[in-house]
């Protein structure tokens, strides 16, 4: 029996709208700290995946384990290992950005001298402790970014799922973010699945899930991939298996 399980384990997963099916049997494990690229075009199926991952719809078919607990089974258990950046903006812009992640804090339970000590140490580490008593509708995209990461990650998850986190930022902004989850997973040893349609998100070393009309057409490293498809490079790769299925 494995002793340790993936951070993530998406097994057999399908799932419909009606007759349209959004998701045809996909499986894919991110092992435990590792960078994983959910990799495809608007309409692939990430948001439905993103969706069951964190228990926004309960999965027709197939399972969702994190860290080896099952979400229909275990979802408590499951769910605290997780935490989630979804692609809207999710901040209360009235607030503060101090009061923004001691909300969070109570929301799971952690009182408030507790969510005070969490959320400075998060901001220092997002390096916006001196921003704590701005109202959030005054920081940049890139820096309320960053916030919901830090409030995200503030009860202690093993596992960051980022839902296309980089949409609507200039390219700086786009990679001081990248930048900052990478260095997440290589300080922290933290788990990440970020979801994108955007190839230069993606460095050789990446684990890359390629998903299209539903089904997991590629997964392994972005090198993997790009030797089995014989390409220049992931851009090239990802062409060449979205391409030619009509």
């Amino acid at each position: 029996m494995n002793a340790s399980p993936p951070a993530l384990a998406i097994k057999s997963l399908s799932h419909a709208y009606g007759a349209r099916k959004a998701l045809d049997d996909v499986s894919f494990e991110v092992a435990r700290g590792r960078f994983c690229a959910l990799l495809g075009l608007n309409g692939a199926g990430k948001s439905t995946l993103f969706s069951l991952v964190t228990g926004l719809y309960a999965a027709r078919s197939g399972a969702i384990e994190i860290f080896g607990f099952d979400i229909a089974k275990a979802p408590g258990e499951a769910l605290r290992r997780l935490g989630v950046v979804f692609q809207a903006r999710t901040l209360d812009l009235e607030l503060s950005v101090m009061q923004n992640l001691r909300y969070h804090a109570s929301l799971h339970g952690i009182g408030p001298l507790e969510g005070k000590r969490l959320a400075k140490e998060a901001l220092a580490r997002a390096g916006l402790l001196e921003r704590a008593g701005d109202k959030a509708r005054d920081l940049s995209g890139g820096q309320m970014r960053r916030v919901e990461i830090a409030r995200a990650l503030l009860h202690g998850p093993r596992l960051l799922l980022l839902d296309e986190p980089t949409v609507g930022l200039d390219i700086k902004a786009r990679a001081d973010i990248l930048a900052h989850v990478r260095e997440l997973v290589s300080r922290d040893g933290l788990s990440v699945l970020w979801t994108t349609h955007l190839i230069d998100e993606i460095a050789e070393s990446d684990q890359v899930v390629v998903l299209h009309r539903g089904k997991v057409l590629a997964n392994g490293t972005a090198a993997e991939v790009v030797r089995a498809k014989g390409a220049a490079g992931i851009g090239e790769a990802f062409e060449r298996l979205t391409g030619k299925d009509d």
